[in-house]
């Protein structure tokens, strides 16, 4: 195991968040834009590299593709040494497709989920892949197909936490997980068809305050005792936040690994053998690494607030929409002049929709951002897009879903093209 890093050199404040930017990872926007036109989502491999080092003390880094499950970005994440969770059968697919595989130690793949759909229980069965059980009715489920499997059941201990209720994954209004008061009936359920319970998980919510963390950790501490000595890995899950505005902070990784390692040695202690403390970041390997460029078409007032309306909508990124989300912004003037002023604006997309506006509060509630005078045909980058963007976009309006650019090395590659009007109306049929 890798030595917890010095918290205070976790404890850091955000990175600057410019208004104005000529480059992306090294690369100029004008060339990104010149090679791969506007909305284009593109993502900086160093900053993700940089995000799994960030977390080398524990002992298995699990990935949460959710946040981003482009084929290449997988295919790096693996070389990086980091393994993956799978929510569906499709990221199952996708997992396998980058190079995963099931065995190992830690596990190639762990297939999470509250329910098995038919494709992904086919798929379990067919790979001997690992399952994070959040269902009683899963237990008899892969029991019946796959007995004498090991399994990790994901327990939700009465309460939880998010920065929205939306992303909040624990509690009685939260579909995730075993009910805490449920856990000896799984038990009974795994051994009527000899399953084994090897790991436990507890994943509560996307943010993260170490007060809170604590009450997780003894929660996870006292259903592992209950499960006894057939537990080897306790997973953290995942939330770790990132920063998206200049006044606030990382986490403290070290004080946060120390929590959950205090909780790993007691239960050594009481089981006398190793256990493996697992994390399943998701945004934090990758939100920072990614940014959405988008063109702007039109600027326009409308009473006491100026517009800058650009081609990218909330087909492209949901989160402003979904959850308030809050994503800095910049601009790069498309023929380089100096943007020195600053006013108000509010920044919108293409959609019919009132919604499609990138400058809102949780509720729908417009708002402002100070921002250079830009003009039509500048570019403007909603930063901090590399998780929650491309996987949730839509065809809405029947708009064509942007292509992915990583920048590797100093060149920019392309890692999925963009949407035609053909791929649009592929699965459809014209009936007569």
């Amino acid at each position: 195991m890798a030595v917890a890093t010095d918290a205070t050199a976790n404890r850091r404040p955000a990175r600057p968040f410019p208004t104005q930017r000529q480059q992306f990872g090294g690369v100029a926007i004008a060339e990104l834009v010149g090679k791969f036109g506007t909305p284009c989502y593109v993502y900086d491999r160093a900053v993700i590299a940089q995000r799994v080092e960030d977390l080398r003390q524990f002992d298995a880094v699990r990935y949460a593709q959710k946040a981003c499950s482009n084929l290449t970005i997988l295919n790096r994440l693996r070389r990086m040494g980091v393994v993956v969770d799978a929510v569906s059968a499709g990221e199952l697919r996708r997992a396998l497709m980058a190079g995963y595989t099931a065995g190992g130690e830690p596990r190639g793949i762990v297939y999470t989920a509250d329910i098995f759909d038919q494709e992904s229980l086919e798929l379990v069965v067919a790979h001997g892949i690992h399952c994070n059980c959040g269902s009683p009715d899963m237990i008899d489920q892969l029991g019946e197909r796959l007995p004498g499997a090991s399994i990790t059941l994901r327990i939700n201990p009465g309460f939880g936490h998010g920065h929205s209720r939306k992303t909040n994954t624990g509690g009685p209004q939260s579909k995730h997980g075993i009910w805490h008061s449920e856990v000896d009936e799984c038990l009974r359920r795994a051994d009527r068809h000899g399953i084994l319970v090897t790991g436990l998980h507890m994943h509560i919510g996307s943010g993260t305050d170490l007060e809170h963390l604590g009450q997780v950790c003894k929660a996870l501490e006292s259903v592992a005792l209950s499960v006894g000595r057939t537990v080897t890995t306790i997973s953290a899950g995942g939330g770790l936040p990132v920063p998206y505005r200049t006044n606030e902070q990382y986490i403290d990784l070290g004080e946060y690994f120390r929590l959950w390692d205090a909780t790993r040695q007691r239960l050594q202690d009481a089981f006398g053998h190793a256990v493996r403390l697992e994390l399943e970041p998701g945004r934090y390997l990758v939100a920072e690494s990614g940014c959405l460029i988008a063109e702007i078409r039109a600027v326009k007032q409308m009473g006491e607030n100026t517009f800058y309306l650009v081609d990218a909508g909330f087909n492209d990124l949901a989160r402003p929409i979904l959850y308030g989300a809050y994503h800095p912004i910049s601009i790069c003037a498309r023929d380089g002049r100096p943007l020195s002023i600053e006013h108000e604006v509010v920044v919108g997309g293409p959609l019919c929709e009132s919604g499609d506006i990138f400058t809102q509060d949780e509720g729908g509630i417009v708002t402002r951002r100070l921002l250079p005078v830009a003009a039509v045909g500048d570019w403007l980058m909603l930063e901090n897009a590399g998780a929650y963007g491309f996987v949730m976009a839509s065809n809405y309006n029947s708009k064509y879903r942007a292509p992915e650019v990583l920048i590797e090395n100093g060149e920019a590659k392309l890692i999925r093209r963009r949407e035609t009007f053909e791929d649009l109306v592929l699965c459809e049929q014209l009936l007569d």
